[in-house]
């Protein structure tokens, strides 16, 4: 679905991801991608992740963050761990500078039967149904497409909120209705890389990665 140089992009939530190992090359190593935040830019919401473990590490600007309700902010040099069921969120505060933050991703312990790829084809279809103007000013989807979505991959990503017994109630209702409605989880018109560029040696470097 991606390797080195794919980019995928959202318009709404200012995140530009460079994808520096993705599914076609990283082995059994973690997936790797650059994430400029542009000024203002903000994951969709606060989220967990049941069987993956998030490593940020910021070598440029400052990235605000919320993870198991401790807000910090990670200066160049700095990073954070996010174990697997550990709720967090992030966002770039600065209304001038961007934010350059290497971000791995990787199964957690116990979890190889989970396929770490379907992460990169979530963020694939949020960003393709963002750029399609299909969500609102903070990234969401409408509710039905939201419910088919949260149902296909929960086992990638959990919001916080509503609380879980709303959640259940609503996605056993809505879900149902979405999919009955035609609203997909899974479009491969979206779950695609946006374009293709040529990472920069020095961020290769960083990510620990071999220029070319």
């Amino acid at each position: 679905m991606s390797c080195c140089g794919d980019v995928y992009e959202n318009k709404v939530t200012g995140e530009f991801a460079v994808i520096l190992r993705g599914t076609e090359d990283r082995g059994r190593g973690p997936g790797i991608a650059h994430l400029t935040a542009r000024p203002g830019a903000a994951v969709v919401g606060e989220h967990f992740h049941p069987n993956m473990i998030e490593r940020f590490t910021v070598f440029s600007g400052r990235l605000d963050a919320r993870i198991a309700g401790k807000t910090l902010s990670l200066e160049p040099g700095q990073s954070a761990t996010v174990e697997a069921g550990v709720a967090h969120d992030w966002w770039n505060s600065s209304k001038t500078d961007e934010a350059h933050v290497l971000i791995e991703f990787d199964r957690a312990q116990g979890t190889d039967h989970i396929d770490p790829n379907r992460f990169e084809l979530l963020i694939g279809m949020l960003f393709g149904l963002a750029n399609a103007g299909k969500v609102d000013k903070k990234g969401r989807p409408s509710p039905l497409q939201a419910a088919v979505i949260a149902r296909e991959f929960a086992d990638v990503i959990v919001f916080t909120r509503p609380s879980p017994a709303i959640q259940k109630l609503a996605l056993g209702i809505l879900a149902p209705l979405g999919n009955l409605l035609g609203y997909r989880a899974i479009d491969p018109s979206y779950c695609k890389p946006h374009g293709h560029i040529t990472p920069a040696a020095e961020i290769l470097a960083l990510a620990g990665l071999p220029a070319g």
